[in-house]
């Protein structure tokens, strides 16, 4: 198996896609994005940047890829977003299937409305973790409910949703939201009791949407709309950590990283963020040398 096409660049008996626990599907559409253009090259980027990453977590003490990572065919549909979503859709549903821990990279944030849908057909108690700067609750955008900007509306009629890092929202979007359950960044930097009273709201079982816009662009300006006022890297980290240790986190994605050609930190933070959260999921089962 060619190194480019594996995380981290691990070999082939950790990356195959029998023995792997994990799998990874890459969805690299930017068909709906309406400024910062770039989030169908942040699959490559990511996983050039995984290759130059240590692959012992010191914090878990672990090397959860010996889990193995299979990474599936890539999504390149690009004809309508309509029909990107009736593939995501179909594609998770049959990833669902595998009993593989299912983890996405997008492209934008569209992507993820098929995923979720997916999800909460087998999950019916399922919460959705939203870490995003913007609510993404229009009903439709530019003629299309399937919009990155509409990417939350379904999920906030069919699933548990929760909005953590908000800081952006347009006014018809207000009224598709539940005030209890969306976490303004600006009342999260006054104290950190809002991780405790979202931890509350959670159903035993949550898929994590985390649009890494919710992270400041002091240190991820790779991205559509870099919103300033967000979350620092340990912060994220310790909610994150505290979610997996007290939910069961049944898949995650990672979306909207647009990749600055002459800057590669942000996407060594992507390919980081991504293995941490993998960490935390099986830190109970260790997979050192």
């Amino acid at each position: 198996m060619d190194s480019k096409r594996t995380f981290g660049g691990i070999g082939p008996e950790y990356s195959g896609p029998d023995d792997s626990g994990i799998c990874l599907l890459p969805v690299p559409y930017d068909g709906t994005s309406t400024w910062g253009k770039g989030s169908d090259r942040g699959f490559q980027a990511f996983l050039e940047a995984s290759e130059n990453m240590e692959l012992y977590d010191i914090e878990t003490d672990s090397e959860v890829y010996k889990r193995g990572i299979y990474i599936a065919p890539e999504i390149l549909e690009r004809r309508s977003p309509e029909i990107l979503y009736d593939t995501v859709y179909q594609r998770t549903k049959e990833l669902l299937a595998s009993g593989k821990f299912l983890t996405f990279l997008g492209g934008e944030h569209s992507v993820s409305i098929g995923i979720i849908d997916a999800f909460r057909e087998k999950y019916r108690d399922l919460t959705v973790l939203q870490l995003d700067a913007h609510t993404d609750l229009r009903e439709a955008y530019l003629g299309s409910p399937y919009n990155h900007a509409c990417a939350m509306h379904r999920a906030s009629k069919t699933t548990n949703l929760i909005q953590v890092g908000i800081r952006s929202m347009d006014a018809s979007e207000k009224p598709f939201v539940d005030p209890g359950k969306c976490f303004l960044a600006r009342d999260m930097a006054l104290s950190a009791s809002w991780m405790a009273r979202s931890m509350a709201l959670m159903t035993g079982h949550v898929y994590i949407s985390l649009d890494l816009d919710v992270l400041d662009p002091s240190i991820f300006p790779a991205t559509g709309t870099p919103e300033p006022g967000g979350m620092g890297w340990y912060d994220l980290l310790t909610y994150l950590k505290q979610v997996f240790s007290g939910k069961t986190v049944v898949g995650f994605d990672l979306v909207e990283f647009a990749p600055v050609p002459w800057l590669r930190a942000p996407d060594f933070l992507v390919a980081k963020l991504y293995y941490k959260m993998l960490s935390y999921k099986f830190a109970d089962r260790h997979e050192t040398g």
